[in-house]
Formats: C-alpha cells, structure tokens, sequence
C-alpha cells in the first residue's frame, strides 16, 4: 500500500479533530477525502505527511511519513502563498531547484494551462490561474504520490475540468492521488474510492457507486412549483408521499411513474415551472450521512 492508516487521532485541546480513522490507499489510485467543515480532512493531510503528530499508525510508501524521501511526495496545501513577485514559470521553476531530478518546468506550465500566462507575476494572476500555478508546484518533481487539499477550489469550471483530466492522467500513469473536495461531482467524476469524514470519524468508505447504492436513496422527481402545499396534496392524493429535505417538491419516482405524477398535478390544476427527474448522486450521500448542505466554495476548509 502507498498510504497506509490505522486508528489515527489527534485532539486540540477538548476538541477531537480525528477519531480512529482507518483506511489504506494502494498504488495507482485515487482517493477522495470528503467531508464537512471542520470534519478533519486538513489535520488527516497534516497525519499523513507528517506536518503534525497523531496517534495511530501512519506509513507512506511503508514507511513514517517523516522517513519518507520527499522527492516522492508532491503536496498543494489548502493555505499556499508564494511570493506575488514571482511569474508562474519563476515559481514553479524555484521549486524544481529543491530537487535533484524534476520535470521541465515548461511542460509542466503547459499541463496546468498556464502556458499564455507563465510570464506574468503571481499577483497578477486571476484567483484560478493561481490555483493552477500552485499545482504546478507539487508536480514538477513528478512525485509517486500526489496529496491535494482543495485543488481546484477558486478555479472556474473549464480550468477544473483541465485539471481532472491531468489528474486522471497521471493516475493512468501510475501515480497515486489523494485529495480533499468539497465538490461532490469532483469527488464522483475522479474518485476511485470515496472517504467520508464528519466529526473526526471516518463514516463511510467506498467507490461512489458503491456509496450511492448504499446511502443515495431513491430516484426522485423534482417539482419546481410556487404553491408546494398545493402540489404536496396532489400527489398525496394520487399515493406519492413527499421526501423531506429537498429543494421544491420531490418524489421518489422512477421514469414509468412521471407521467401519472404529472397527470396528477394537471387534474388538481397544478402550475408547475419545471420538472426534474434525477437519480441520486454523491451530494445526496453527503447530506444523508453528514446531515448538512454541501458546502459551497466560499464555506469550504
């Protein structure tokens, strides 16, 4: 195994960050860390490389995590500032002087997408072309394994998908991956298997398949609607009952059973303004086991 754990802890103070947290990340693969605010997913980061200490046994590569040759490890913190003074291709270049052997510093510009503006200073550099430069910086010693905490927080949605594709790419080369995200569709779109942290303990583990055949629920149909009492009684009176929690009026409903959902709806008379049938995904898991939304750019740590 690349990364292994075994009941790992870590209190401060009163208040317990990681609770017996156990899991194991073999080669090639990559792992997703998801979770709510204050979860622990950044004090786990912290265990696992070796930046604080815990109880528990930690081993990288089968090793403790400070005995680990740091060529092998590339880490984008979540909190990452480099100097404002620096291009993005100074930048990324200084970090290939830490190493004996490294990538081209361009190449690796150009993986980011970075290419058009490597030349300009990083305080220059809009919120997503920052992001993107730092991750430049964990890979240019093309490290075996990738720790990423948050990486495409701040980054629009072409640059993200950019980035996933180079992700999955170096996974298919072998390189093991571990991340945080508070994007569940990140988490769904690259995640070979999925860990689960709410309040320090580790709640579910799996592949997101796995994850949302067992916790996801049923698929619904989504009843976007001004008056939803109004639409609740019609489809009390057709035999649905309403599911909790939703945003709109939703039912649980496969594809055969919208059309006497929405006959049901017209004969009461019912103005609707849309209807959106969906099976459950990752973000349905989050809030079932956690209890909480899923937090938004702005929330997440």
């Amino acid at each position: 195994m690349v990364v292994n754990a075994e009941n790992v802890s870590r209190r401060y103070g009163e208040t317990v960050a990681l609770s017996d947290v156990s899991f194991s990340v073999p080669e090639g693969e990559i792992f997703a860390i998801i979770g709510p605010n204050g979860a622990g997913k950044t004090t786990l980061i912290r265990a696992l490389t070796g930046t604080t200490d815990a109880e528990g046994d930690v081993s990288v590569f089968g090793r403790p995590p400070r005995a680990v040759a740091r060529r092998r490890l590339g880490l984008l913190p979540q909190e990452f500032t480099p100097a404002d003074r620096l291009t993005a291709r100074e930048l990324v270049t200084y970090y290939a002087g830490l190493y004996d052997e490294t990538r081209d510093p361009d190449a690796v510009i150009e993986d980011v997408g970075l290419t058009d503006s490597a030349g300009t200073f990083y305080e220059d550099l809009s919120g997503g072309q920052k992001r993107r430069a730092c991750v430049g910086t964990a890979l240019v010693n093309e490290p075996d394994l990738l720790i990423l905490d948050e990486p495409t927080t701040g980054i629009d949605p072409t640059g993200r998908r950019e980035l996933w594709r180079l992700i999955e790419g170096l996974s298919d080369d072998g390189t093991t991956v571990l991340l945080t995200t508070h994007y569940m569709d990140e988490a769904e779109t690259l995640a070979d298997r999925v860990g689960l942290l709410a309040d320090g303990k580790l709640v579910a583990l799996g592949s997101p398949e796995e994850l949302i055949a067992r916790h996801g629920g049923e698929s619904r149909l989504v009843i976007e609607v001004d008056d939803e009492g109004r639409a609740e009684t019609a489809i009390a009176a057709a035999g649905y009952e309403r599911l909790p929690g939703e945003r709109g009026v939703a039912v649980p409903a496969g594809p055969k059973e919208i059309p006497p959902i929405v006959e049901a709806l017209e004969a009461d008379g019912v103005d609707y303004e849309g209807l959106v049938w969906r099976q459950p995904s990752l973000e349905d898991v989050y809030v079932t086991l956690t209890g909480s939304d899923v937090p938004t750019a702005e929330g997440a740590t």
